[in-house]
């Protein structure tokens, strides 16, 4: 009896061991998409009203542990199926993500009428607030969806021929991390000025090192938020970039002498206004039909 008890205290002390390693191999493969999961996030989490960051933070959070729930276990069922049907579910959402993307960039460049932005700031009624917060959740939950696919599935090559405990282990470690990580962080950034001010009121000398370290904190804040936006851009490019690289043969062989990043860029730029010009089409089409 206490042999048989030994024996599978071994047997799961190997396993963790085993988990531990891939855990890190697919970690280190999947540090880029995180890092561009995080510039992506953080900039779809901003602009909300003070005191009801937290609660849509956390609110955009439990859409992510819904999206892995979901996704996990249709990862794993394609994976060992329907192999074909991962790949296409990726270049997909690869393509809206260069839409975005593109976007994006077409609002900043080109002078055309823009819709009115109504900023949560601004002086409306708590119904009004509370439409605008369940808007903009729901892009971020929606764009978190897409990513997480991504992070999912490469977390799960790093794992093809293990054992499926091993990867169903390994390929949900990383999604909890995803998850636990990068909305951790973002909950930081977001909530920067205010632990800049609780520095600030923590003595009442003048300009100690807690006042100074409080009023970078509070400073840095509204330029932190902004840089989100451009950084979220560009890492909206580079993710589809890099899905059409590593999943369309034509693409991945093309310009074989170029870096990497510079390729994935400029693919993802060129099919992010393809889908854009298609769409501004279709929508232009039908508004002039509904006239």
């Amino acid at each position: 009896m206490a042999s048989g008890l030994f024996a599978l205290l071994d047997d799961i002390a190997t396993l963790m061991d085993d988990v531990a390693v891939m855990s890190k191999v697919a970690a280190k493969k999947t540090a880029g998409i995180l890092g561009d999961d995080l510039a992506v996030n953080a900039e779809k989490a901003s602009g909300f009203v003070s005191d009801r960051e937290l609660p849509v933070l956390w609110a955009i959070t439990k859409g992510s542990l819904l999206n892995k729930l979901i996704i996990l276990p249709v990862a794993f069922l394609l994976s060992a199926f329907l192999p074909i049907a991962v790949t296409v579910i990726l270049v997909i959402g690869g393509v809206y993500l260069a839409f975005e993307g593109a976007e994006k960039i077409y609002e900043y460049l080109v002078p055309h009428e823009h819709k009115k932005v109504v900023s949560l700031a601004e002086n409306l009624t708590e119904e009004e607030i509370l439409k605008l917060e369940k808007e903009k959740i729901k892009s971020a939950i929606f764009t978190d969806f897409i990513l997480s696919v991504e992070i999912i599935i490469i977390a799960l090559g790093t794992v093809v021929g293990e054992p499926i405990l091993n990867q169903i282990i390994v390929v949900s470690i990383i999604a909890l991390i995803a998850t636990v990580g990068v909305y951790g962080i973002v909950a930081l950034i977001v909530r920067m000025d205010e632990f800049g001010f609780k520095l600030i009121a923590l003595n009442e000398e003048e300009n100690s090192f807690s006042d100074q370290v409080g009023k970078v904190l509070v400073k840095a804040l509204p330029k932190v938020i902004k840089s989100m936006g451009v950084i979220g851009t560009i890492a909206l490019i580079l993710v589809s970039g890099g899905i059409f690289v590593h999943n369309i043969e034509y693409f991945h062989h093309l310009f074989p002498s170029w870096p990497s990043i510079i390729k994935e860029i400029l693919i993802g730029l060129f099919i992010g206004f393809v889908a854009f010009g298609i769409f501004e089409s279709v929508f232009k089409l039908f508004k002039k039909k509904a006239r």
